[in-house]
């Protein structure tokens, strides 16, 4: 692997105005890190992956590479791009393992992190380098929300999750609640009673999104969300239908595929996947057919029954009378992405949402409430994960900021 990875190094043109890392939504430096791996200096190399994002060995397995850094590569125009996601995996992984450094000197101050999805854990990370107490509170048994949760084993191993748990969360002091909900037992307003200086609010999206159909609570349909989190205690049988065709059906027909499903199609309602490239690419290698410009009209005992669409210019869709059509399933996964349960909206004074139940923020991260931040999918919606841990750099810098301000102010 080593070889490969330095041929790849090796083909970098290390442009002066690298168009690879203004791709990247956390601007990774990527020719200066490729410089140093070359330079024989891994080591340094990994630690600028790492200072720049927390969770570098998780987002060089899963990003969009094709549209980030790697669709951006100025060799992509005419051949292959520099496959950086290859070489940036090997130098953070590599570089994991040596990393033994403990907790930074306490400053005393206690911070609250509720969920440990990507915004959560870049979080709780960047504020312990300041010296925060700081404290995770997790709703399941273990950390990464949707890494963990969300994506198959064969695209992100666990493995992976549970060496950022002990390097970057256990050795540098961070603190973890597993099983605890805030909302429930523990409000926002007992953290702030026990002397939390601020608390951050990471909590994903995990509320399914309904197609509103007939036949929808049959025992035979399931949700893609709640299917990803635990495939193993599903039969589905051998022909299954998936409903949407973006990177999150591509999972589900993947991991479903790998469970003992024989034959299975994505419909999608429009003439394209919304799934990435190479998403989709692996899921036709795995035999998932599609089926295109498809709208479910109602579940069945026996299926789905799909009228056809036509689609315009301005993405806007006509029924076609005359067409409705069964197409027979054991088992429907409805896969239209997610929006956030609202527990601690519902429980807490001050917290404001929108009409889609996501928390209002500024650009800063700062809600409605004072003291209380947010960031990631509970605020933007799904998203990347990068572009989540892009965005709590900035909300951790924006907590830090403020906590400071309120000591100088005596509060």
């Amino acid at each position: 692997m080593a070889l490969h990875v330095m041929d790849e190094a090796n083909r970098c043109l290390g442009c002066k105005n690298p168009q690879c890392q203004k791709g990247c939504p956390i601007s990774t430096p990527i020719p200066e890190v490729i410089r140093l791996l070359k330079a024989g200096k891994l080591d340094e190399a990994g630690r600028m992956l790492f200072e720049n994002n927390p969770l570098t060995t998780v987002c060089s397995l899963i990003c969009n590479h094709e549209n980030q850094c790697e669709g951006h590569c100025v060799l992509g125009k005419k051949g292959a791009p520099v496959h950086f996601s290859t070489i940036e995996n090997y130098i953070s992984s590599t570089y994991a393992s040596k990393m033994v450094q403990g907790p930074a000197p306490s400053n005393g101050l206690k911070v609250a992190i509720i969920g440990s999805g990507p915004a959560g854990i870049t979080i709780a990370i960047l504020l312990a380098r300041y010296g925060y107490q700081v404290t995770i509170f997790e709703g399941e048994d273990k950390i990464g929300g949707v890494l963990r949760y969300g994506i198959p084993e064969f695209r992100l191993p666990k493995s992976v999750l549970d060496d950022i748990q002990y390097r970057h969360l256990e050795m540098k002091g961070i603190k973890l609640r597993p099983n605890t909900r805030i909302g429930s037992a523990i409000g926002v307003d007992d953290l702030f009673r026990d002397g939390y200086k601020a608390i951050f609010i990471g909590t994903g999206v995990w509320k399914a999104n309904t197609l509103g159909i007939k036949g929808e609570t049959f025992g035979n349909v399931h949700y893609a969300i709640n299917y990803l989190h635990n495939p193993d205690v599903y039969k589905l049988g051998e022909r299954v239908i998936v409903i949407g065709a973006g990177n999150a059906a591509m999972d589900v027909a993947r991991t479903a595929m790998r469970h003992g499903t024989r034959y299975l199609t994505c419909f999608s309602l429009s003439k394209q996947v919304a799934a990435s490239h190479h998403e989709f690419s692996y899921a036709q290698l795995e035999g998932v057919e599609f089926a295109y410009n498809k709208k479910p009209i109602e579940i069945v005992d026996e299926g789905v029954i799909f009228r056809d669409v036509e689609e315009h210019e301005d993405h806007t869709f006509t029924e076609i009378p005359g067409t409705d059509q069964l197409y027979p399933a054991d088992s429907i996964i409805i896969s239209i992405s997610q929006g956030p349960q609202n527990a601690i909206v519902s429980t807490t004074t001050g917290l404001e949402a929108n009409n889609r139940g996501l928390l209002v923020t500024n650009e800063n991260g700062q809600t409605t409430r004072p003291g209380i931040f947010a960031s990631g999918d509970v605020v933007k919606g799904a998203r990347t994960v990068v572009e989540a841990v892009a965005f709590s750099k900035k909300v951790a810098q924006a907590m830090h900021e403020y906590i400071q301000s309120t000591l100088q102010d005596g509060k």
